[in-house]
């Protein structure tokens, strides 16, 4: 049974991969951060593990995609869906 989640909802170790991209919002503001998102390599098939909150309110978080880390705002991260891996959603 796989588990999809929100990345912005998901736990410290989590590991998954990232199922989509859709941004919400108005037009302009949702394509550029759609753009974003992929130019910091966050696309379908991503593999990705979240590996630090932020102190205040979890904000921040890093996390590692693929072979590097980046350092996302959970209401960005709430336009990524992720399907858990199977060790993670344990």
């Amino acid at each position: 049974m796989s588990t999809v989640i929100s990345l912005s909802d998901a736990r410290l170790g989590d590991r998954g991969v990232i199922t989509g991209v859709r941004p919400g919002g108005d037009d302009a503001h949702a394509a550029e951060l759609e753009r974003r998102l992929l130019e910091l390599g966050l696309v379908e098939g991503a593999r990705v593990e979240l590996i630090h909150n932020g102190l205040f309110g979890r904000d921040p978080m890093a996390l590692k995609v693929d072979d590097m880390r980046v350092a996302l705002r959970r209401r960005e991260a709430a336009s990524l869906t992720v399907e858990l891996l199977a060790e993670a959603a344990e």
